[in-house]
């Protein structure tokens, strides 16, 4: 054999070589992509999402988005502005959905660390917000974010609503990061937990 063909040979099997090891990465990722996903957007607490979801008539993948974007599943969070649990409830907000769902109950502020009575909560007050506003996810999720009140007067103003029912844009950047991650990862969880 001559050095040449020697070469030849060698770039030949090198060749080959890197292609199995591509495929096989491949495959490797391929493998392992799905439970990367799982982890990076995961179902917990299903049984009280599945629950509350069929109750007030809301994809629980929906569900699944919010918790992650407020609280990433901790049920002790804590937010600068006094939010409480998975779904991040204010006070204020805990006695107004108080006295719509559980008027009678001896429920506290404190409660909003109780998983199940914090899903309960936030799952309400997420379809209180697409009732309002037409089933429109970002705007329902500006709403959840920063308060009925704030998008109202915005879709008030045609800068911010063409149609004064939804909002086109949003003026400050944490309401506007914020329905970004909501709807984003609510993406996601469709790509995910629907196509498997």
């Amino acid at each position: 054999m001559t050095k040449k063909s020697i070469a030849k040979r060698i770039v030949k099997t090198t060749v080959v070589l890197l292609l199995i090891l591509a495929l096989a990465g491949t495959a490797f990722l391929a493998l392992f992509r799905e439970k990367i996903d799982r982890w990076e957007y995961p179902i917990q607490y299903s049984e009280y999402v599945t629950c509350y979801a069929d109750k007030y008539d809301i994809d629980p993948l929906m569900l699944y988005a919010f918790i992650r974007t407020e609280s990433n599943f901790d049920p002790m969070a804590d937010s600068d502005a006094g939010a409480r649990g998975l779904m991040q409830i204010t006070e204020v907000t805990f006695d107004w959905i108080k006295s719509k769902i559980a008027p009678t109950e001896n429920l506290t502020f404190e409660d909003l660390y109780d998983p199940e009575t914090n899903i309960r909560f936030g799952s309400y007050f997420v379809s209180y917000c697409l009732l309002r506003y037409q089933d429109d996810l970002p705007t329902s999720a500006a709403a959840y974010h920063s308060g009925l009140g704030t998008v109202d007067k915005l879709l008030a103003q045609a800068e911010y609503s063409d149609d004064g029912k939804t909002l086109d844009h949003y003026p400050y950047p944490q309401m506007r990061l914020y329905v970004k991650k909501i709807t984003s990862s609510y993406q996601r969880y469709q790509e995910i937990y629907t196509e498997s």
